[in-house]
């Protein structure tokens, strides 16, 4: 493989048992890097990272082998390496043990944060009572003895993982915050293998008649929000209301949506096997969406690439029928989910051109039923009846 071709990409195991023969052999990083195509210093790193201390009855665990102090840091090339008696511990390089570890790793870093984590709500919670009830967060960590640090609370409230936010710290909402570019609201590791790039490759692999495209649409800063989902084959729009823009609300609010669906005899994956959403904080909890009630895989999720709502048009686009009702400022405080099925349902109602003078309801019903719409919380309204300003809220508060 040329050199252009393995630059940037992740070691493989094939890469591993190479490097693991070749410090059998003696041969230097220079060497095993070129051989493998990969710079000296990774490959150093990456024997540094992952080599396997053992030791014997005859070892002197005090005592370092002087070999080890410099390169290539293993004993993997030593004549002596088999020897019994070697009164030293012996490192080695093994090209399977070091797969197995970096994989771990891999694993974890998708994770992201430990949203889905016991230890993470306790912490959470712990920390949100006793802000709320006037205490300092770092006077909150140490008198709980919590093992989480000051400065990651206070990044956790800021991306929205927490349910307090930053108008509850009082001596944080007296700053302006510092002038500087907005970094991405998911944590990357979350993102590895769920990528926009991931997506296109995932669809050209698996077909699909239909995903649903996610988004949140955002009342007054601070309060409620909606999380709406659209059907991109039909145009087919549905929401749900969320007392707050974080990570935690979403995870249950999503819970509570696929319990409701499972009672109905509705497998949340069948209907939404694909998600495609943005890097809203509140979507950082990839378990939650994903996961059934289970615990197992079942709906795949990718997010698009920062700062590129081209990618997820068909929700972005029906968003402005929902602002010919909701106009952009409204509060949504005072809304039930009931308000929101109505807004969606007349939304759904209106007769679409690409559709032929048919409606996103028409169509839904028509390709999935009318049994899963009532579900979703929308219903039939009659053409005539249809209203797209806010005097429908006004008509049926």
């Amino acid at each position: 493989m040329a050199d252009t071709e393995k630059k940037n990409k992740h070691m493989t195991l094939d890469d591993r048992i190479e490097i693991q023969e070749c410090l059998n052999k003696g041969m230097t990083f220079k060497a095993i890097g070129k051989r493998i195509s990969k710079d000296p210093t990774t490959v150093s790193k990456e024997v540094k990272l992952h080599g396997q201390t053992y030791t014997n009855s005859f070892t002197k665990t005090d005592e370092c082998c002087p070999l080890l102090l410099k390169a290539p840091f293993v004993c993997n090339g030593c004549p002596k390496r088999n020897h019994s008696n070697c009164k030293y511990p012996r490192r080695k390089y093994e090209a399977k043990k070091a797969q197995a570890e970096y994989e771990a790793v891999l694993t974890e870093s998708r994770e992201g944060i430990p949203l889905a984590k016991e230890e993470f709500y306790r912490t959470e919670q712990i920390i949100s009572s006793a802000v709320l009830s006037g205490q300092n967060i770092y006077h909150a960590i140490k008198a709980n003895n919590l093992s989480v640090s000051k400065t990651t609370v206070y990044r956790h409230i800021e991306c929205g993982y927490y349910t307090i936010s930053k108008i509850d710290l009082p001596r944080a909402a007296k700053f302006k915050p510092r002038k500087e570019n907005k970094g991405e609201y998911v944590p990357k590791g979350v993102k590895i293998g769920r990528t926009f790039e991931d997506f296109m490759l995932f669809l050209d692999d698996n077909p699909l008649t239909s995903y649903v495209e996610m988004d949140t649409v955002i009342g007054k800063p601070g309060g409620k929000v909606i999380m709406t989902f659209q059907f991109v084959n039909v145009d087919f729009m549905f929401g749900l209301l969320l007392d707050n823009k974080t990570a935690a609300e979403a995870a249950q609010r999503i819970r509570d949506f696929k319990e409701k669906l499972h009672s109905a005899g509705t497998n949340f994956a069948d209907v939404f096997p694909v998600l495609l959403t943005d890097n809203g904080g509140e979507f950082s909890n990839v378990s939650a969406f994903e996961n059934d009630l289970d615990g197992c895989v079942g709906t795949r999720m990718f997010f698009c690439d920062p700062n590129a709502p081209y990618q997820k048009p068909h929700v972005e686009n029906n968003h402005t029928l929902f602002r010919g009702i909701v106009e952009k400022g409204t509060s949504f405080d005072d809304f039930t989910q009931d308000d929101v099925n109505l807004i969606f349902s007349h939304i759904n109602a209106v007769k679409r051109k690409q559709f032929n003078g048919k409606s996103a309801y028409d169509m839904f019903t028509f390709t999935y039923s009318k049994e899963l719409a009532e579900l979703l919380g929308i219903y039939f309204v009659p053409p005539k009846d249809v209203i797209q300003t806010p005097k429908l809220l006004k008509l049926f508060s």
